[in-house]
């Protein structure tokens, strides 16, 4: 049962999992695809796409640049035309959206206004818009470097060089490359900053210009180089979400039961792969084949030292997992999860801490001596990783109430449901 004041019961699982899961599509590739297929040379088809806030929020804002995003089938048709101004685009709390959305309304003629949830104006940007200046876009962002904004449009972008510290997000990075597909000049981005999180997410941008006609020399280490020309259109599908598969792979190690996942694919560009190897490191046995990926739970659960730099969406189940462990972990190189839809790293601590665990936090890590846990309510903040990770614990700690779980509808709606399912 639900007690509605406090949040909703995490259902405790009456024995080990036993379950095959669809997965949604990816929310990453998603929300690539759609400002590709918007400033493409003819329309596309995004299959198999992701439809959940954040990507609805993705398609909404692009409607207001003017271009024509129909999602009421099974594919997704997308028809390029001219971006322009005056619009208002609804950021929520996606950083896809506030970080790539700016920088492709460089390219519209006319303002275009952002702004997002309360939270989302505690999201970092000013190294992104700083960027775009240097290529010749001008934004007015109040000097805060942060949401409310509006980008002045000229129609176009005239390129160039600029410096970027993408430090706190790989976003940053992304979302010139993007925008840089359709500048007037080549355009060649140095990060400048002292560390590079989500390498995986930036090579997963690189991909998918290169699949859609754009010459992208990453060759120099710390730089690339995009030189403009036509994006093709054409059909883009869309990869199940391996980032969202963290919660119900996890289901099967903490019950020493078995979940099947249909569809993993082979190779991919998605960071999440690396959920294969973490779970094999804390005692799971994992099984990819052409029909899927199989995750079985072993007797217990093992803590690990891993360096998680490249795949922070992991973290908040993995850190779970460790709270649940034999032994101690190490969650090493997140620092940047603090600049996330919220600091994830002192709420997985603050939250893990009230349970009865004992997580200590550094600037950058997150260490976890498994203690006994015990019933309560687990805040998310508004993040849906943190939501799902709860439901996580809810399995073998009976009396987890998950605050605000709804917040999983930002890139996984039906998670309720399908998380029910799964328990039962």
């Amino acid at each position: 049962m639900s007690d509605e004041a406090n949040g909703w019961a995490a259902p405790a699982a009456s024995g080990p999992i036993d379950a095959t899961v669809q997965l949604p599509g990816s929310k990453s590739i998603t929300n690539r695809a759609l400002p590709l297929a918007a400033l493409a040379s003819s329309p596309s088809t995004i299959r198999g796409a992701l439809r959940s806030r954040d990507t609805d929020l993705m398609a909404a804002g692009l409607r207001q640049l003017g271009v024509a995003v129909d999602d009421t089938g099974a594919d997704w048709r997308i028809t390029p035309a001219p971006l322009h101004g005056p619009a208002e685009i609804d950021c929520g709390l996606a950083g896809t959206v506030m970080r790539f959305l700016p920088a492709i309304a460089a390219l519209a003629d006319g303002p275009v206004r952002f702004d997002g949830d309360p939270h989302a104006r505690n999201r970092p940007l000013r190294p992104l818009l700083d960027a775009l200046r240097q290529l010749g876009a001008h934004i007015d962002d109040g000097g805060t470097g942060r949401l409310p904004l509006t980008v002045h449009g000229t129609g176009r972008l005239p390129g160039g060089k600029c410096d970027l510290d993408s430090s706190a997000s790989s976003q940053f990075l992304s979302a010139v490359l993007l925008a840089a597909a359709c500048a007037d000049a080549d355009v060649v981005v140095n990060h400048v900053g002292a560390t590079l999180p989500s390498l995986p997410h930036i090579s997963m941008t690189v991909s998918m210009l290169r699949d859609r006609g754009i010459a992208v020399d990453d060759t120099t280490s710390g730089a690339w180089r995009v030189t403009p020309g036509p994006l093709i259109g054409g059909v883009i599908d869309v990869e199940p979400d391996l980032s969202n598969a963290a919660p119900f792979a996890a289901a099967a190690l903490v019950t020493s039961g078995v979940v099947r996942l249909p569809r993993w694919p082979s190779p991919t560009v998605q960071p999440g792969d690396a959920l294969r190897d973490l779970l094999s490191a804390m005692g799971a046995t994992t099984a990819l084949d052409e029909s899927g990926l199989i995750v079985r739970g072993g007797a217990s659960v093992h803590g690990i030292d891993a360096d998680l730099h490249d795949v922070s969406e992991l973290v908040p189940t993995i850190a779970v997992l460790a709270a649940l462990a034999d032994s101690p972990s190490t969650l090493r190189g997140i620092g940047h999860m603090r600049g996330h839809e919220t600091d994830r790293l002192a709420a997985l601590a603050t939250e893990l801490n009230a349970l009865g665990g004992n997580v200590t936090e550094t600037a950058d890590s997150l260490t976890i001596s498994p203690k006994p846990l015990h019933a309560g309510i687990f805040h998310t903040y508004a993040d849906h990783r943190l939501a799902t990770s709860a439901a996580v614990l809810g399995l073998v700690v009976p009396g987890i109430l998950v605050e605000n779980v709804e917040t999983t509808a930002k890139t996984m709606p039906g998670f309720v449901g399908m998380w029910s399912a799964l328990a039962r």
